[in-house]
């Protein structure tokens, strides 16, 4: 054991339990104090052997290894060899590991994506080039892996499936090798193991001799374990019941641990992955012991004598007063703010040196008065958004906070410390150097309310990925009243609403599919998100984290409209889901998709006279509307004439007169009575969809390109591609499927399309008085090399039917 690097601080009493057996295999039974010295700097870290004298240690030593058991009994050398060893392996399992160089394909977030397995008796650790932990998974937390040699374009891979439902896929030249290995650990410690959960319940009134239990009880193997090699049949203790019996292996999941299990892990065992998910999330939110309430607050004395600058000099008043020395240390709280950072790379740079003020955070946790009156968003951005964008400034806010936090006597100070704390890990995690000693000062703070909270909270982050934007308004109003579910409300475009707890790390994609699973939708998919400012609705990407696409958008919003004298202005805006790709729509496939959104968000277009449409099918389809609209009220039908707009398109209202619609419509609303509203929604999308332009998103522009085209065309976007369509007859001039298109360009009252060859295709150049926003092609209807070039469109002005008729194609903002 080379004691100059070791992992982790060691007693004393172990420190000289080491020397004594080192001296023994070195020397045997008998030592004298020179042989002892001798080798005290091969045995002792050279830190903790100037904590004492030399002869203190030489004395410590010399008695260990006479009093020891190995030398009464006179063991062999190679037996304290071996002892001192297992010691080792107990306390560094790492130094005792398998290493393998590789690459991570697909999987949960993890600060790097290239990295190094090390695989071990307790389990399997991710470590960057710097041998920073970046994850950890015993076998008991590890279900399966499996080597995949089709993926040639990035070598051999092999997927690695944990408790918790996720899945890495790591690519590497040893991928066999790691697989194999991992399978013989699992295998080897199941057949060890004397362990196994209960996969369903089993009652057994007939034959006592059968054991009873009940799913997810503990089932500890006899000694005698299998009845018989080949029986099938094994005899285990059911901890619950402390009976004892035979039990069918079929029934049981042996747990590859040596070990008893947590009742995290056999709690896991027993859900879903979906499940496990939340589980592993809230399981850090366990009510504290007594015990553990008692411990010495953690602080970060320890991790500032290698990471922090050195402090400035001390005056003389502060240097007599035992308690006011005490005050000054950089890492316990103080009531003036910092001159600079505290971290040493935070100093080196002058820019970063800069944006480290520490103002900011005294000022929110009301350390330090603020000469203007500032909104607590305004303080949250100061604090967070350069950290957000310089990573060097993110161990820079947690050290901060968490120095105010450390010996604060200020209940009010602590609160709002602690409040910001919770921002700031729902947004990066610390670096692997601080994150033991963040997780320490967290845990030994078990009082605090937001304390344990903080800690799942960096868990999670590790897990899904650092935010991109400073915490959105709703979450630092959520917080300030000391809430820490958040809920939002969400509009559908039947003019209906619902509110959905949205965290602070949950993705646009996983809101989605709550949402849909919650309405009972078939699927989620060419669904998604927009937010709806004035007249503006802007998609956001499945990918992001909710809260971060929706601060994109407002600060993109207030950029552009800002407040009198340049003063912040709030922004109103309303969060929409709704269809976005309209791929695979049929009509009557999902009755609550069609009836919640496609012909809510197909009706509005349809009365805009975007649809080539007959006077007959008007007739048919306004009797439907009418039926959604009113139902079994035939009082209405004498207002026909006055709100004909909201039953026929636009360019067919003067085919004939507003009575003779009144009297064609009645006639058609009459054999849809005996329809339900849903029906009708159905009958009506069931006739519009056998229209080629179903599922389109309409823009009305000046083409320049084509002479054989009228000036003013309509331009239709769906699964077909692009069309170009006549203005007043509705026919469609032509179409461009998407493979044609090869490129785009936009601009604020213009866009270019180019067909065919970049060199030699045709251009399509587009006029429109409306305004340009940039977005993507649907990736699913181009191709790779056209995904990069693409950007369209341009969006309609026409403020409440917007929410109705606008499609975002794809996943980025406009």
């Amino acid at each position: 054991i080379n004691t100059f690097f070791f992992p982790l601080q060691l007693s004393e009493e172990d420190l000289v339990e080491i020397g004594a057996k080192y001296c023994y295999i070195q020397f045997g039974d008998s030592i004298h104090n020179e042989l002892v010295q001798k080798v005290l700097h091969d045995c002792i870290p050279v830190k903790q052997l100037k904590s004492k004298p030399l002869e203190k240690w030489v004395s410590l030593i010399t008695y260990a290894h006479a009093k020891a058991p190995y030398t009464q009994d006179r063991l062999s050398r190679q037996t304290v060899k071996e002892q001192l060893v297992d010691f080792a392996r107990f306390q560094w399992p790492l130094l005792f590991s398998r290493f393998f160089e590789v690459t991570k394909f697909s999987g949960p977030s993890l600060p790097k994506n290239h990295f190094i397995v090390a695989v071990n008796w307790k389990g399997i650790c991710f470590l960057d080039e710097s041998e920073k932990r970046l994850l950890e998974l015993t076998f008991p937390e590890i279900t399966g892996i499996h080597t995949n040699r089709a993926v040639k374009s990035f070598g051999q891979s092999c997927t690695l499936i944990t408790l918790r439902g996720e899945e890495f896929v790591l690519t590497s030249v040893n991928s066999v090798v790691i697989a194999e290995l991992v399978v013989m650990f699992l295998e080897g410690l199941k057949k060890r193991s004397r362990f196994a959960v209960a996969m369903h319940e089993k009652k057994s009134q007939e034959d006592p001799a059968i054991l009873s239990f009940k799913k997810g009880d503990l089932l500890i193997f006899t000694e005698d374990k299998r009845l018989d090699a080949n029986s099938g049949w094994t005899c285990a203790q059911n901890e619950r019941t402390g009976k004892t019996g035979n039990v069918f292996l079929e029934e049981i999941y042996t747990i590859p641990s040596l070990t008893k299990p947590s009742s995290q892990v056999l709690s896991l065992l027993m859900m879903s992955p979906d499940q496990r998910r939340t589980a592993s999330q809230n399981s850090y939110m366990d009510e504290p012991d007594e015990e553990d309430l008692k411990v010495k607050p953690y602080t970060l004395e320890e991790f500032s004598y290698e990471h922090f600058r050195t402090p400035e000099k001390e005056s003389i008043s502060k240097a007599v007063l035992q308690k006011s020395r005490g005050r000054s240390q950089l890492w316990a709280h103080s009531k003036e703010p910092l001159k600079q950072p505290l971290l040493k790379r935070a100093c080196t740079d002058p820019d970063l040196r800069d944006l480290a003020s520490h103002s900011p955070i005294m000022k929110f946790m009301g350390d330090y008065p603020s000469k203007q009156t500032h909104s607590s968003v305004e303080i949250t951005d100061q604090i967070f958004v350069a950290a957000i964008q310089e990573e060097v400034l993110r161990d820079e806010i947690y050290c901060q906070i968490m120095k105010q936090l450390t010996e604060n006597r200020n209940r009010y100070s602590v609160t709002k410390g602690w409040q910001l704390l919770w921002l700031c890990t729902g947004l990066f995690p610390p670096s692997k150097s601080l994150l033991k000693h963040a997780q320490k000062f967290m845990e030994t703070r078990q009082k605090e309310t937001l304390a344990l909270e903080c800690s799942r909270r960096i868990q999670t982050v590790m897990r899904s990925g650092s935010r991109k934007w400073a915490p959105h308004p709703v979450e630092v109003e959520a917080i300030l009243q000391n809430n820490t579910k958040i809920s939002h409300k969400i509009c559908f475009p039947n003019e209906t609403e619902q509110t959905f707890d949205v965290g602070t790390n949950t993705k646009i994609r996983i809101l989605c599919q709550n949402i849909a699973s919650k309405l009972q939708l078939s699927s989620w998919e060419g669904f998604s998100l927009f937010v709806k400012i004035a007249d503006k609705v802007i998609s956001q990407n499945e990918a992001d984290y909710f809260f971060d696409s929706l601060r994109q958008v407002t600060d993109w919003n207030r950029r552009n409209k800002p407040g009198k004298d340049g003063a912040a202005m709030s922004v109103a805006y309303e969060v929409y889901f709704m269809r976005k790709l309209w791929l695979n729509v049929t009509p009557g496939k999902d009755l609550k998709a069609d009836s919640i959104f496609h012909y809510h968000q197909e009706l509005p277009k349809y009365l805009r006279g975007y649809h080539k449409c007959s006077k007959d099918e008007a007739v048919q389809l306004a009797g439907l509307i009418y039926k959604v609209r009113f139902n079994n009220d035939r009082t209405q039908l004498a207002t026909i004439p006055k709100i004909l707009k909201e039953l026929v398109p636009d360019n067919l209202l003067r085919a004939i007169s507003s009575d003779e619609w009144k009297k064609s419509i009645t006639a058609a609303y009459s054999k849809h009575e005996g329809k339900t509203v849903d029906e009708a929604k159905i009958a009506f999308l069931k006739m519009i969809h056998r229209w080629p332009t179903f599922g389109s998103a309409f823009f009305e522009v000046k083409q320049t390109s084509e002479p054989n085209f009228p000036e003013i065309v309509l331009i239709a976007i769906n699964k077909q591609g692009v069309s170009l369509i006549h203005q007043k007859t509705k026919d469609i001039l032509t179409v461009y499927p998407f493979n044609k298109i090869s490129n785009w360009s936009s601009g604020s009252t213009y866009f270019h399309m180019t067909i065919g060859n970049l060199v030699r295709g045709s251009r399509i150049l587009c006029e429109t008085s409306l305004n340009c926003y940039k977005t993507m092609v649907p990736k699913q209807m181009l191709k790779p090399v056209q995904v990069q070039k693409a950007s369209l469109l341009c969006q309609e002005n026409h403020s409440s039917e917007l929410v109705q008729c606008y499609i975002m194609p794809s996943d980025a903002m406009t």
